[in-house]
């Protein structure tokens, strides 16, 4: 079939209270991608990305890298890794190779499915919506069956290939997999207090759930879930913020003792009280990766610019002592993957922003033991003049002040052996985990000094 490059996409934004308003236009031609307000939406609700688009009606183009040719805040809606993986699957389907589609088609067919409040019309023809309730347990295995399945021949299967039961559940997966990272997952809605019953539409009263499944292919295998939710306490434990969580019992055929479910926190759940009704609200969602341009593929950012950038943006020194809390928790608890998609902020309908919940927190050390956010220019062990320097950027009066929250920190990080025992996580994984662990603390023992 004949396939046509979207030219043009309006955005919208929903607010919090379900709203939606015109945000600009998105076009492109052979110069790029260029981006354009409407006046009344600056005037009433500010600037989308405040550090790289200016808050004017000017055209105004995007670079080329390292967003897909997109600018920054319109790069965040994108699909990454798994999400991208089911884009190309239903384009391939359509006869259309990966290689003919371009970052403003991907945004099409996110369309109003994506995280955050951005959403963009008109939606791709191809997009595969279904608004029917789906089966938690089917919707996991099938997502570990495509995880598991090699990329070529996941990819060379064809729609015939697929029964109707099949078809529906990949639906649902495109539908909600447009939430970045390259681990099997969905984004779904449920009832409160239901945890097999879900559906990709919502319904009154339902709650937005992002659900991780698990792979015998990712390092931890089986309890990835059950180790991110022992991260997840420690960063409770730490006052380091982490969204809202829960485990969800997996099928036995899955291979895992449960799943991760984390309710997502740019959305805010349409309300029925006393016969008035709210439809269901987004807040606005900005990566540091979009917002200062920093390629979340190669080590580009350092806490020092994450924390200026916090607490420009947030107008707030709590904001960069949040982020320091956050950026010691990651040093001590081999949290290396912590890459500039890893970093998020909120910005409410009046404009101010705050930093998102600390997400995707778990045990991922890099090979080298390298972090991907560098501290002070150092991807491992920081000295300790280059942590001091931090805590002042950070807003600290004094490294006292700063190595409280360090030793609070490392207290947390300490309960990891008890917590993962409670989890039932194997005795092997733990004690690797913990080996690990102790390592960390050795190699910053200046910070305690």
């Amino acid at each position: 079939m004949s396939f046509k490059p979207i030219q043009k996409l309006a955005v919208t934004r929903t607010l919090s209270s379900g709203e939606q308003v015109a945000v600009g236009v998105l076009a492109q031609n052979r110069q790029g991608v260029f981006f354009q307000y409407v006046d009344r939406y600056l005037q009433q609700f500010g600037n989308l990305s405040p550090l790289t688009l200016q808050a004017n009606v000017q055209l105004q183009a995007a670079p080329k890298e390292p967003h897909q040719g997109l600018h920054g805040v319109f790069g965040d809606c994108l699909p990454d890794g798994w999400g991208m993986l089911l884009q190309d699957r239903i384009f391939r389907q359509k006869g259309i190779l990966p290689n003919q589609i371009t970052a403003m088609d991907r945004l099409a067919f996110v369309g109003n499915q994506g995280m955050g409040a951005l959403s963009f019309s008109p939606v791709s023809e191809f997009s595969a919506t279904t608004n029917a309730d789906i089966d938690l347990d089917s919707l996991g295995l099938e997502a570990q069956t495509l995880f598991d399945a090699s990329m070529s021949d996941y990819l060379d299967r064809q729609q015939d290939d697929l029964d109707g039961h099949s078809q529906q559940v990949l639906a649902a997966l495109v539908a909600g997999g447009s939430s970045g990272g390259a681990r099997p997952k969905a984004q779904i809605f449920m009832p409160v207090g239901e945890t097999k019953q879900c559906r990709t539409a919502a319904q009154p009263n339902d709650e937005a759930w992002l659900i991780k499944f698990t792979s015998k292919n990712l390092a931890l295998g089986h309890e990835e879930g059950l180790c991110e939710a022992v991260y997840l306490q420690m960063a409770e434990h730490a006052k380091c913020q982490p969204p809202v969580w829960q485990l969800i019992e997996a099928p036995h055929t899955s291979g895992a003792p449960a799943w991760l479910a984390l309710k997502r926190f740019d959305y805010v759940a349409e309300q029925t009280n006393l016969g008035s009704k709210s439809r269901a609200g987004r807040l606005h969602m900005h990566s540091a990766c979009g917002l200062l341009d920093a390629d979340f593929r190669t080590p580009s950012l350092d806490y020092i610019d994450l924390i200026k950038a916090s607490r420009q943006l947030c107008k707030s020194p709590a904001a960069g002592q949040l982020q320091f809390r956050r950026a010691i928790f990651n040093l001590l608890s081999s949290n290396q993957d912590d890459h500039s998609k890893n970093w998020a902020f909120l910005q409410a309908d009046d404009g101010q922003w705050n930093p998102a919940p600390f997400y995707d927190v778990t045990y991922s050390p890099h090979p080298f033991n390298e972090h991907a956010t560098a501290f002070g220019g150092y991807g491992k062990a920081p000295p300790l003049k280059v942590m001091q320097k931090l805590a002042t950027s950070a807003g600290y009066g004094c490294w006292q002040d700063a190595k409280q929250v360090i030793e609070e920190v490392a207290e947390a990080i300490g309960q990891f052996t008890y917590l993962a025992q409670q989890q039932g996580i194997r005795k092997t994984t733990v004690s690797a985990i913990a080996k690990t662990l102790d390592q960390r603390k050795q190699e910053n023992a200046a910070l305690f000094l």
